[in-house]
């Protein structure tokens, strides 16, 4: 591995103009494609094999036209102080408002609320239901203003009014200030650590090449493979992260091998035979935590995490090719401008002044007990409220007080009840049952005298007439626990009802649909846990040929993970400090964020476990004592390894400040993550069980060693074969001929 990689970096550098022009060519290539390609397809969030599905999936088929995966809107009226909604003039201004709806873009139906008897008990409060033929997030802007100038015109009338449902939903675009915030700081973290303007530009400038041809490879390809706009978001984020890293840590390496006296070419072959084969490793990892989420069951996140996959090959061969190519343009201009000029001393592993890696390395070795404890401990308090974790799908009761979705919300749950927002759907499939009405009767009334439902609407047949749907309320509200239990509540009544009636009875809706998903998400964590973190286990095992160091890495990724999760409890569900990071109301954490957390920071965990822990191993795998060999570690790498960390955690704490409740959960949790697994477990824990085992630590048994491939990672066979020092740079023979053999 070394060895290849060390003759693909050597050539590129040498042919640099070649491989810079070859990837020119691809990125011009793939957005010519992309800019052509036939529109992506609409989002379909399905879940198979779930009841709710089951029941969308019959109410499409016996119920055609009523789109019941299309975007809906409630527009909630609510009468002056004083007055009722009933009262003449306020009906004529609500009924006025419908009927400009009714005739709007995309609008299926229009049902006013003294049609459908929509009217609070106390008559203040009313609502009208409008039905859209586009699904949410595909409303289109003339119907969305169309909505709100029909709400606005009622409010001009003097009654208060707030949309509800899901027509206002808009789809998250790729790019944004989230994004810009990231970069931004990502930019003064590599100044920072380069000292040196030029050799900071270059990862940032790789990454973007490399995110631009995922994005747009994911956008040509968008309709042939059903690959929506929303595929991309987990491939940007993460592209973007593994790029920065991947580039950080090769100019990284280049630097210090040119501060070793070795010439440009050579210091580029060194790197890329080094920190490369770190690299091909960590995105191994990271691309086995993305391609695992096809274990979930969920068609969006098996598709969002093989493009993200896909996008991280990508970066692997921009790191791997490009990135010494554009090396061979800097040469020397990669170090700090004094190095250059000698007025800083120009050697690195000499250098007798020890840097912050090195004595900080010094300290946990001569307290190796107490910071494992501490940092074990410290993880193990913060992880405690994940104990609490209840997971969910918040709706409009998450979102921002100042938002008209969040009003409609309280306004229909005051006049209506707290239930009311969360409405069940039962399906009755009566299709060869001798009298389908009177079926549908005996489950509408069986579901009214469960404890917890607060009212059941009369049964709504289908034209055949052979299949219902009963609306009930629960007497709780969406995300509750009550409301969950009420659900299979009705579903453990399913199976008698069918033997009364010879019906089939689904539950379903937007309550129930989330309530599935959740659980669902919940049944997958702990099989998605053991595919990823087995196989990465064994790819380290071949990396370290170690049975400690790998077991260890999945150990503490497991450690901070959890520590993550209970920080989010605290604060997004138990509302600790949520007030600082703008949360104005608490809830269940987001079903999809524990899978979500796991793929992201075990590829980003693994990360700086190789590149970290691969150095330790090259300087002990050369001679030096355990205790050295970490302190050698640290002293090169603790640096960039802290700015990669860093920088992971302004591009996902960028998105705290967004105003969308669940990306503000995800950036939360992945900041946190990445903060607490880079600085506790890779910094404190790994040195400290690295002392305490000593030369254990790498010990493996003969019959794998015999067994394992040796794929020489840390560039064992480059001391001993490679020439110490190459060429400059020339029309000499192809340096591929010029390297080591293998």
């Amino acid at each position: 591995m070394a060895t290849f990689l060390y003759r693909l970096g050597r050539w590129s550098f040498h042919r640099r103009r070649l491989v810079t022009l070859l990837w020119v060519a691809v990125l011009v290539a793939v957005g010519a494609l992309a800019a052509k390609a036939p529109a992506a397809p609409d989002d379909g969030f399905a879940m198979p094999g779930t009841e709710a599905q089951k029941a969308f999936d019959l109410m499409d088929e016996r119920f055609p036209g009523a789109m019941s995966d299309g975007a809906s809107a409630r527009l909630v009226f609510v009468a002056p102080s004083g007055q009722k909604i009933t009262a003449a003039a306020n009906q004529q201004t609500v009924d006025k408002a419908v009927t400009e709806l009714a005739h709007s873009d995309q609008v299926i139906s229009a049902v006013g609320p003294f049609q459908a008897g929509a009217v609070s008990q106390d008559g203040t409060t009313a609502y009208a239901t409008v039905s859209y033929s586009a699904k949410p997030g595909k409303v289109s802007e003339s119907a969305t203003e169309a909505l709100k100038d029909a709400a606005q015109h009622a409010r001009d009338a003097g009654l208060t009014v707030d949309i509800g449902g899901t027509a206002l939903m808009e789809m998250g675009e790729a790019g944004g200030s989230a994004e810009a915030i990231g970069m931004a700081i990502s930019a003064v973290v590599l100044v920072i650590t380069f000292g040196s303007l030029l050799a900071a530009g270059l990862p940032l400038l790789t990454a973007l090449i490399g995110v631009g041809l995922g994005i747009g490879l994911i956008t040509a390809l968008g309709s042939t493979l059903g690959l929506s706009t929303t595929t991309s978001t987990l491939a940007m984020m993460l592209g973007l992260a593994v790029g920065i890293d991947y580039a950080l840590f090769i100019v990284s390496r280049y630097r210090a091998e040119l501060l070793d006296g070795h010439e440009p070419k050579e210091a580029a072959g060194r790197a890329v035979g080094t920190a490369g084969s770190a690299v091909v490793f960590a995105g191994l990892t990271v691309i086995i935590a993305l391609a695992g989420l096809s274990v979930v069951g969920i068609p969006i996140l098996a598709k969002m995490g093989m493009a993200a996959a896909g996008t991280v090959v990508i970066a692997v061969l921009v790191a791997l090719s490009l990135v010494p190519a554009l090396l061979g343009f800097l040469g020397r201009k990669a170090l700090p401008r004094k190095v250059r000029k000698g007025r800083r001393a120009a050697t690195g592993s000499d250098d007798a002044r020890p840097n912050g890696g090195t004595r900080w390395a010094r300290f946990v070795l001569r307290r190796p007990v107490a910071v494992l404890i501490l940092g074990v401990v410290g993880l193990g308090v913060l992880a405690l409220p994940a104990l609490d974790l209840r997971l969910g799908l918040p709706g409009d009761e998450a979102q921002p007080t100042s938002t008209t979705q969040r009003r409609a919300y309280d306004h229909l749950s005051e006049g209506f009840g707290p239930g009311f927002n969360g409405p069940l759907t039962v399906l009755v499939d009566a299709k060869g049952t001798p009298d389908p009405k009177a079926a549908a009767d005996q489950v509408a009334a069986t579901v009214k005298a469960l404890p917890g439902v607060v009212a059941v609407a009369p049964a709504a047949f289908n034209q055949a007439g052979d299949t219902a749907m009963v609306n009930a309320i629960p007497a709780t509200g969406p995300s509750e626990a009550a409301t969950t239990d009420l659900v299979h509540a009705i579903r453990d009544k399913a199976p008698d009802l069918k033997s009364a009636t010879g019906a089939t009875v689904l539950v379903s809706g937007p309550t129930a649909m989330n309530i599935d998903v959740s659980q669902k998400l919940n049944d997958a964590l702990l099989p998605y846990l053991a595919v990823v973190v087995g196989l990465a286990v064994v790819l380290l095992l071949v990396v370290f040929r170690s049975i400690l160091v790998p077991l260890k890495a999945a150990l503490g990724f497991l450690l901070s993970v959890v520590a993550a999760l209970g920080a989010v409890v605290a604060v997004f569900q138990w509302g600790w400090l949520a007030s600082l990071i703008g949360i104005e109301q608490t809830g269940p954490v987001m079903s999809m964020m524990p899978i979500f957390m796991i793929g992201v920071v075990f590829g980003l965990a693994m990360d700086y476990e190789v590149f970290l822990v691969t150095r330790i191993r090259e300087a002990f795998v050369h001679g030096e004592e355990p205790g050295e060999a970490v302190v050698t570690g640290f002293r090169y790498n603790a640096r960039v390894v802290t700015a990669a960390a860093l920088i992971m955690i302004s591009v996902f704490a960028g998105f705290i400040g967004m105003n969308e409740p669940m990306v503000k959960m995800m950036g939360f949790g992945l900041a946190a993550a990445v903060a607490f697994d880079a600085f506790v477990v890779r910094m404190a824990i790994v040195p400290a069980v690295l002392a305490l085992l000593g030369r254990r630590a790498w010990w493996l048994p003969a019959k794998l060693e015999r067994i394992l491939p040796d794929v020489d990672v840390e560039g064992a066979r480059l001391q001993t074969a490679a020439p110490a020092q190459a060429p400059a740079d020339g029309p000499e023979a192809d340096p591929a001929r010029q390297s080591v053999g293998v």
